[in-house]
This record gives C-alpha cells, sequence and structure tokens, in this order.
C-alpha cells in the first residue's frame, strides 16, 4: 500500500491549568528533515519528540509544533530580564554608532530574541510529559491516517497511467507485425530505382542486421514485465517511493529505446502518448514515501 509523503494531523489534550496542542504536517523530501517548534515547557524533550517522529513518519520535510495554553497563574518560562536589558542596551548603542535614531516600539523585538525567556527550572513532571506524548501519538495517528488516505489517491492515479500505456503498448503490436515487411520492401524498391547492378546475397545480409536493429521484441518484453512490476510493488510493499522511482527510470529506457527503433510514424506517435503518461507518473512518484 502506499503512503504519501504529504500529511496532517492534530490531537489536543485539555489538562487542569493548560492546553497542549500538537500538529504535524510534512511535505516531500528525498531525506528525513524535522522542523520543530516546541513550547519551553518542554524543550527539553526535544529528543524524544524528534525520536517518536523519526520512527513513524520515515522520509519527508516535517513541521511539528508542541504548543501550550496555559490557565490562571500557571507558567511554564519566565522572562529572563537581565538578558531583555543586555539586548536593550546593546540596540541603543548599535543606533547611536550609525546614527539612527532607536526604534520606540523595541519590546515585541526584544522578546522574540534567544534567551528572552527561560524554562521552569523544576522541568516537566512525568506524569504530565506521558500525557504529552500521549498526544503527540495522537497527532502521528492521524497524520499517517491523511497519509494513507492520499496514498489511495496515488494508488488510483498509478492504476490509470500504467493501464493507459499497457494499452498503449498493445496498440503498437498492430502495426510493429507489418513494419518490417514495409522497411524491406521499401529498401528492395529504393536498391531496384539505383538501376545499379548490386550482389543480392551482399543486400539480403545487410537487410538483416538492419532488420535486426529495429527488432524491438525486447523492448516490448521488457516494458511490460516493468508494468506489472510496478503494481506489484506498489500493492504489496510499503515506503516504496524510491523503488517505484527507479522502476519508472526502467520504464523511461524501453519507451525511448522502442522510439528510436520503431522507424514508424504511427508508432511514434504512440511512443510520445507513452511519455506523456509516463511523465505524470514521474511528477506524482515524488510525493510517495
Amino acid at each position: 500500500m502506499i503512503l504519501s509523503m504529504t500529511g496532517f494531523g492534530k490531537a489536543v489534550k485539555e489538562l487542569p491549568h493548560r492546553k497542549i496542542c500538537v500538529e504535524i504536517k510534512s511535505l516531500n523530501s528525498k531525506q528525513l528533515d524535522i522542523s520543530s517548534r516546541i513550547s519551553a515547557a518542554y524543550k527539553e524533550k526535544e529528543i524524544d519528540i524528534r525520536t517518536l517522529l523519526a520512527r513513524t513518519v520515515e522520509r519527508g520535510k516535517v513541521d511539528v509544533s508542541v504548543l501550550v495554553d496555559h490557565r490562571g497563574d500557571a507558567v511554564s518560562s519566565t522572562l529572563n530580564v537581565d538578558a531583555i536589558e543586555r539586548y536593550y542596551k546593546e540596540i541603543l548603542q548599535i543606533a547611536k554608532k550609525i546614527g539612527v535614531d532607536p526604534p520606540k516600539d523595541v519590546l515585541p523585538l526584544l522578546l522574540q530574541l534567544p534567551e528572552a525567556t527561560q524554562a521552569d527550572p523544576t522541568g516537566v513532571d512525568e506524569k504530565e510529559w506521558a500525557v504529552v506524548k500521549a498526544t503527540i501519538e495522537k497527532a502521528l495517528k492521524a497524520f499517517q491516517d491523511f497519509r494513507k488516505q492520499e496514498g489511495r489517491m496515488l494508488e488510483k492515479v498509478f492504476a490509470e497511467k500504467i493501464a493507459a500505456i499497457d494499452t498503449l503498448l498493445s496498440e503498437v503490436e498492430k502495426y510493429d507485425a507489418n513494419r518490417i515487411e514495409k522497411i524491406k520492401t521499401r529498401l528492395a524498391e529504393g536498391m531496384k530505382q539505383l538501376d545499379t547492378p548490386y550482389d543480392e546475397n551482399r543486400f539480403e545480409q545487410e537487410l538483416i542486421f538492419y532488420i535486426e536493429r529495429l527488432d524491438v521484441s525486447e523492448e516490448k518484453s521488457r516494458l511490460d514485465n516493468h508494468l506489472k512490476y510496478f503494481l506489484e510493488t506498489m500493492r504489496n510493499e510499503s515506503s516504496q517511493g524510491r523503488k517505484l522511482g527507479f522502476i519508472t527510470q526502467e520504464m523511461g529506457r524501453e519507451i525511448n529505446t522502442l522510439g528510436s527503433k520503431s522507424n514508424h510514424a504511427e508508432m511514434q506517435q504512440i511512443v510520445v502518448r507513452m511519455k506523456d503518461e509516463l511523465e505524470q507518473i514521474k511528477e506524482q512518484i515524488l510525493n510517495v514515501l
């Protein structure tokens, strides 16, 4: 079954003095790339959170946020007054040095600077962390369900495109059967029009060699096998985005060779249509886990 690299999951947990909100979203990426926005209350658990994500997400550009809405007097962090004062003095010095007026409303900027806040030194209570972890796992489940839903849509698209290429491959047979005979006849007539004596045995040898180079039997057979292998891999294996990408590359090679060998207008038109279907598969393969 296919899983999409695009996903979204959210979970909210109400506690007596705070509300925890976890959001996970991802886009396609060759590797696992996690960006986190974690409340200061749980910052010390960031490595645990990333490990939990890595086991489930596997691959993709992932944004995770674990935010806290405090209620009443409960706080998980306090302002670092010393750091804020130091930042403010530095801003005044820089403004004076470069000859500009200091900003009037500088407090919002100061509060966003590193070390402007400091976490509660008591750390995270283990019981509370268990609740937070369960909330993250709930968001991950919703995230995975989203990926499965998107994967089913991709699987349907791939099945349609593979079927289209298979149908086009069967159309090649209609032209391939008579193509060689037409080429032989055309070459023979061309030799006769030269009105010059030639060695018929040598001509037959060269003709056989030329015809062998135009034979597309192996390309058709290999392409047919690749189409079947793509469907088999798509339906029976997980986390197969890279593998499907490799199979798609092999399909492209056979289609290109089929086009270069065809020497036939109708067959070349079929090859162009095959390439169009294949390009649409390649575009969507990038979203497969």
